[in-house]
């Protein structure tokens, strides 16, 4: 039987902090997994932006207009 080659190191689980799995990684399941999707796809996770309303844009030029 061959030897079994584990690629990464166990890490704790984000969503529950068990041990992670090699198939599901950084995730210790399937079902993390798709927690951690649906919180992506609902919107729970926010990168924060800021609005600069000083910062003047460029505008366009129209072309020629007479």
């Amino acid at each position: 039987m061959a030897e079994v080659i584990k690629l990464r190191k166990p890490v704790p689980c984000p969503i529950c902090g068990k041990p992670s799995s090699q198939q599901f990684h950084p995730f210790c399941s399937a079902r993390c997994q798709d927690i951690d999707l649906n919180r992506w796809l609902s919107g729970s996770y926010v990168i924060p932006a800021r609005d600069d309303e000083d910062e003047v844009l460029p505008q366009e030029d129209g072309g020629d207009e007479e």
